[in-house]
């Protein structure tokens, strides 16, 4: 029952690592890009857009199948060994509140508390766990006597996911960098943040102002790998966006490993269509810029003055004007019927496939304005 519950814990951290996403996505864009139908592009990327599913809920089988055995250990407790339970029972609770810390109530209200206790809490249950296969395995419950094997340890499957939970949990953390930044404010709305190194498209990445505490998730905007920079947009939301803007840093912490998000997987389609609106252009323009095959829906107010001079200057050096719509509602007097817009350029440019970032309230209404009509579509997620 250990390797249950361990191999659902080691599933929920290969679906959160960046390093296993990005394999994922190797395959799913070189294993069929050339010659798979659609359809099957579509299912591909259907899954990897469910990776925040797969998480969250062999976490949360996790935790229940550790509850059941817990009890069944407790049930037993006069053959078992008084600090095998305790370790057992403490991880239990810690595992719990990792988990329960996640709940999206947690995260969209209370993201600093969500972020303090899913990470602090969940890195002391790993070592919790830790102690808990070793106790639980140099512990012979038929002759009630410790026992100092080795080869016992190692030959046992918790041992092993043990073993790779703390490597893939580690990994991210080893490519943790302080790195310099500019930042423009164009206006106080937004920021723009420019970092060394070209980047593919479709990527995301995370950063701080200090080394641990306090990250935030961004769309990453490149030219492409040799460009020499990218750029993140942040949108004035929250404490930390507004702290950006009012006082920018000089340098930031960031993972240089960067994970792929779910337009990461518009490499493996002929043609498309991003749409985004407001700062949801920060996840979208790099796509458009990077493949010629892909059209440029940015739906925005007063576009050029809040996201300024860098922005504009990237979307109008790579993108012609026939492969993209800026819609300025501020200009025009309002949005857009955007899903009739998304038929008529879905016919003319022969696209196989919508990505959407926007809100929630934009996103469902494309959503389901998509799905009405026949289109493929990929729309916005909230649990980076």
């Amino acid at each position: 029952m250990g390797a249950l519950v361990l191999g659902n814990l080691l599933t929920a951290v290969l679906m959160r690592n960046e390093l296993f996403l990005r394999f994922l996505y190797v395959i799913a864009i070189y294993g069929l890009r050339s010659w798979a139908p659609v359809w099957l592009k579509l299912a591909a990327t259907s899954v990897l857009q469910h990776v925040g599913g797969i998480h969250s809920g062999c976490a949360l089988s996790g935790a229940g199948w550790l509850v059941y055995k817990i009890v069944d250990i407790v049930r037993y407790r006069a053959i078992q060994h008084p600090a095998v339970m305790a370790t057992g029972i403490v991880t239990n609770v810690l595992v719990i509140i990792s988990v329960l810390s996640a709940f999206p109530w947690v995260r969209n209200t209370h993201h600093n508390v969500f972020e303090r206790h899913h990470r602090f809490i969940g890195w002391l249950g790993l070592a919790t766990t830790w102690v808990f296969v070793i106790t639980g395995n140099a512990y012979d419950i038929k002759v009630g006597e410790w026992r100092a094997d080795a080869h016992s340890l190692i030959s046992v499957q918790e041992f092993w996911f043990a073993v790779f939970m703390t490597i893939f949990i580690l990994i991210p953390w080893f490519t943790l960098r302080e790195v310099p930044v500019e930042v423009e404010i164009p206006s106080p709305k937004v920021a723009v943040l420019k970092f060394q190194r070209g980047m593919q498209q479709g990527l995301l990445g995370r950063i701080s102002r200090t080394s641990i505490m306090e990250y935030h998730a961004f769309g990453i905007i490149s030219e492409g790998r040799n460009s020499g920079c990218h750029y993140m947009i942040c949108g004035v939301q929250g404490d930390f966006t507004r702290e950006i803007v009012n006082n920018p840093p000089k340098t930031v912490w960031t993972r240089e490993l960067k994970f792929a998000g779910v337009g990461h997987a518009s490499a493996m389609f002929k043609r498309g269509i991003r749409i985004c609106t407001g700062t949801g252009i920060g996840a979208a323009l790099s796509t458009c810029i990077q493949s010629p095959n892909w059209f440029l829906i940015w739906i925005g107010s007063d576009q050029e003055k809040t996201f300024g001079p860098t922005i504009s200057r990237l979307i109008h050096d790579n993108i012609e004007p026939e492969r993209m719509i800026l819609w300025d509602s501020k200009k025009r007097g309002g949005r857009p019927d955007s899903v009739k817009m998304l038929k008529e350029v879905w016919d003319s440019f022969g696209a196989e496939v919508i990505f959407i970032t926007s809100n929630m309230q934009g996103n469902d209404e494309m959503m389901q304005g998509c799905t009405a009509l026949g289109l493929h579509a990929f729309g916005t997620l909230w649990d980076f």
